[in-house]
């Protein structure tokens, strides 16, 4: 059976279709649009644009979905709606426009879904996870293949660059702005189970495209997954607008990112914090996370 599964997230909203048959779940294609919800969030509220604006791409995925009659439909929402003062108001009025079932998941919930799915096909039996999105970034610990402990900080790329940056790319000074927020972020974590973990499991926007600029930058195959703390921190000096970026670099950039060239420092400077925080060596990229826990958990059960 065909599913679609609708993922609107803080940066990015996204439809996957998925076969599903028996216990097994094949993603078949996906669809994204850029539209930055946690960027119409104004002090603490979702403005009416923001929802408009989501709206307009939800009512296209619909359409797609209308076209190949797939009716088994699962849209759900993450940071950029669940941490709006006016939460409940803002998905009541989406599912007004567009006739949607919106379920709004939980940090908690958010952060176990990207356990399930990021771990599914996975052999080690311990380990940690970073999710780091658009509005939120998650970090769960595993031992046994099972949740040890989770927690969802709210603050992801997106959220992370909006008051601290004013062009595409950050300054230096707007870096050290941006270090000094996510440091802060991260504190929170002082008494999280988790010692030292030198490889980490990375999922969601800003891992992957850390993965594709690491391998442009260092000349990795597009297929690598794993990427050295070390190298991925020294990306975000050599990116920032008054650094005289070359025009081989311009390029890395462009080619790489182009969707995600105002959030990816951002991100990489979340992901530099927490690797600070549990001495990670490596980011391992996986491609599964919360849409396959999702489907894995809620659709398959298990």
């Amino acid at each position: 059976m065909l599913y679609g599964m609708i993922d609107i997230g803080s940066n990015t909203l996204r439809l996957a279709i998925y076969l599903i048959e028996g216990r097994r779940a094949e993603m078949l294609m996906k669809k994204k649009e850029l539209v930055g919800l946690a960027g119409y969030v104004k002090d603490g509220v979702m403005q009416p644009e923001g929802i408009a604006r989501a709206a307009k791409v939800l009512q296209g995925f619909q359409k797609f979905l209308q076209t190949f009659r797939i009716t088994q439909v699962v849209a759900f929402t993450t940071a950029a709606l669940r941490n709006a003062k006016n939460s409940k108001d803002a998905v009541a009025e989406l599912e007004r426009l567009t006739g949607l079932h919106i379920r709004v998941i939980s940090g908690e919930e958010e952060a176990a879904y990207d356990f399930v799915g990021a771990t599914h096909d996975l052999v080690a039996d311990d380990g940690l996870i970073f999710d780091i999105g658009g509005g939120s970034t998650e970090v769960v610990a595993y031992r046994g293949r099972q949740i040890a402990a989770k927690v969802s900080i709210p603050l992801g790329s997106l959220g992370l660059r909006t008051g601290c940056v004013q062009d595409v790319l950050p300054t230096r000074v707007e870096c050290l702005a941006m270090e000094k927020r996510a440091e802060k972020a991260v504190a929170q974590l002082a008494d999280f189970p988790a010692g030292e973990v030198a490889d980490v499991v990375g999922i969601g926007g800003t891992c992957k495209g850390a993965q594709a600029l690491y391998n442009t930058v260092y000349n990795q195959p597009m297929t690598n997954q794993r990427m050295a703390m070390r190298e991925l921190r020294a990306l975000i000096p050599e990116f920032q607008s008054d650094a005289g970026i070359s025009e081989q670099m311009t390029i890395q950039l462009m080619k790489a990112v182009p969707e995600r060239m105002h959030t990816i420092l951002p991100g990489l400077i979340i992901a530099d914090a927490l690797a600070r925080r549990f001495h990670t060596q490596n980011i391992i990229y996986s491609d599964s996370g919360v849409r396959e826990g999702f489907i894995y958990t809620e659709i398959l059960k298990g």
